[in-house]
């Protein structure tokens, strides 16, 4: 397994190409010894079902995983909680207002971008929608749908962590 940082060559304070693997989660400058820990980053996806049970489930339209099934979420902002930014990503992807939420579960991931790997931890959430009539794909949606429980699969799901958290709904549901 690739250490974390291996994309990290120079040090982010001095500059220098001393950066080394210090730990498995770190790298150590042997020039001005700044030492670098690579946590997961945070982000928080919505489980959101309408009055017939069904899940709401976007269509990626970028990569990572363009054209496949996801769940409405994203990064959570600096200075801003999980369920924050869950309310403000199933707004700004949906159109939809999140009247009330609560916490699942959480599943590490690798997610892809631009090349990068970065690390993170995504925090999954029951909420609560009222009302749909303003539903709409936006942002990075290309398309919005709800599917049945008994229909969902989960190999529609690009990202693995969203796969997974699939199998845990279809789990905790039976």
């Amino acid at each position: 397994m690739k250490h974390p940082l291996y994309q990290f060559i120079y040090c982010p304070k001095c500059g220098s190409a001393q950066f080394r693997e210090n730990n498995d989660k770190s790298k150590k400058c042997n020039d001005c010894g700044f030492t670098y820990y690579y946590n997961s980053s945070a982000a928080s996806v919505a489980v959101i079902k309408n009055s017939k049970g069904e899940i709401l489930v976007a269509r990626r339209a970028k990569d990572p995983a363009k054209g496949t099934y996801d769940l409405p979420g994203g990064f959570i902002d600096m200075y801003e909680t999980a369920e924050e930014a869950v309310k403000r990503e199933v707004n700004e992807e949906t159109c939809l207002a999140v009247v009330s939420l609560s916490y699942l579960f959480s599943i590490p991931n690798i997610y892809v971008y631009s090349g990068f790997e970065v690390h993170t931890v995504d925090l999954f959430f029951e909420c609560k929608v009222d009302d749909f009539s303003n539903l709409k794909a936006q942002d990075d949606v290309s398309e919005l749908k709800f599917i049945a429980l008994d229909d969902l699969n989960p190999e529609d799901f690009g990202l693995l962590s969203i796969r997974k958290g699939i199998e845990m709904l279809l789990h905790i549901e039976k």
